[in-house]
Formats: C-alpha cells, sequence, structure tokens
C-alpha cells in the first residue's frame, strides 16, 4: 500500500505556521460508506450512494425549511488532509501543479464543498443527501442551499446562437 502522505516526485511542501487566525464550529458529522480518504470517489455523483448529514442537536432549529431546496451545499472540513503542500502531482505522473490551480483535499485550509441532491429528512437532524465524496466521520462546518437558485441567469448574447 503507498503512503499517502509521501511527497511525490516534484511536489514541494512548507513549513505550517502556528497560529491560527480564525476559528470554526463543526456542526455536525457526515456519514459516508467510506472508510479511508483513498476510498472516497475523486468527485461526489448525484446518483451516487446515500449519506447521512448529522447536525448537532443544538443546531437542529437552523434546519427549518431546508427541505424547500432540491439541492444543497455542504461545507466540511477534511480533517484527514495534509495541509503543507505548495505543489503536488495528484496523479503521480510527475506533473506538478499549484495548490491553488488543484481541486485536491490537501490545501493549507482544507475545506470540502459538495452540491448534493436532498432526498430526505428524518429524526428533525438528520438530513439524507446523495453527492458527497468525503470519509465516514468527517467534521460538517455548513449547510446552505444551492447558490444556483439566487444567480440570476446572464442576459443572451448575439454569439450565444453562434
Amino acid at each position: 500500500m503507498q503512503d499517502i502522505d509521501a511527497i511525490r516526485a516534484g511536489e514541494a511542501k512548507t513549513d505550517f505556521p502556528d497560529r491560527a487566525d480564525a476559528s470554526l464550529v463543526f456542526i455536525g458529522v457526515i456519514r459516508t460508506p467510506w472508510a479511508q480518504r483513498e476510498d472516497c470517489p475523486r468527485q461526489g455523483r448525484l446518483d451516487g450512494p446515500l449519506c447521512r448529514v448529522e447536525v448537532d442537536e443544538r443546531w437542529q432549529a437552523a434546519l427549518e425549511g431546508v427541505e424547500e431546496y432540491e439541492r444543497l451545499e455542504i461545507f466540511y472540513w477534511l480533517h484527514m488532509s495534509r495541509r503543507d503542500l505548495l505543489l503536488q502531482s495528484p496523479g503521480n505522473n510527475g506533473r506538478v501543479h499549484g495548490t491553488f490551480a488543484l481541486r485536491s483535499p490537501v490545501r493549507p485550509n482544507p475545506i470540502g464543498a459538495a452540491t448534493v441532491a436532498l432526498i430526505g429528512r428524518e429524526k428533525n437532524s438528520t438530513l439524507l443527501v446523495r453527492g458527497l465524496d468525503c470519509v465516514d466521520g468527517t467534521p460538517l462546518i455548513d449547510i446552505k442551499p444551492d447558490r444556483c437558485r439566487f444567480s440570476p441567469q446572464a442576459p443572451p448574447r448575439a454569439s450565444d446562437a453562434l
């Protein structure tokens, strides 16, 4: 088995700073079928397996009205990811990219985001969703309605007909 934290050819890392500029409050936990990072899909799919977003009881009232949306954005903390790579070779093929040019979970602030299909709600504080790509037990940061519902469509241009 390959060490997922090993530095690959061409990759570069930095010393991670000691200070923290912000704090987060985890509001729950995500339950998925994947026990390890290497088991997770590269990207969630809306027809993927059913997953559970378990919101802590203290935040339960904040879910009021969430059923009105077909899609939600789920934000989570990729707690198993390293945070010190500047250059990465995700395909381990010798091609190197800057961390900010990738959607890799390896980043200074490992925040994951997925647009999921809301399938249902149970026990007032658990959302049943499809579309996640994180390991079981991932800390939940936030839930928002899918921004596409609120984004205005750009007006058509003559070039659109080409």
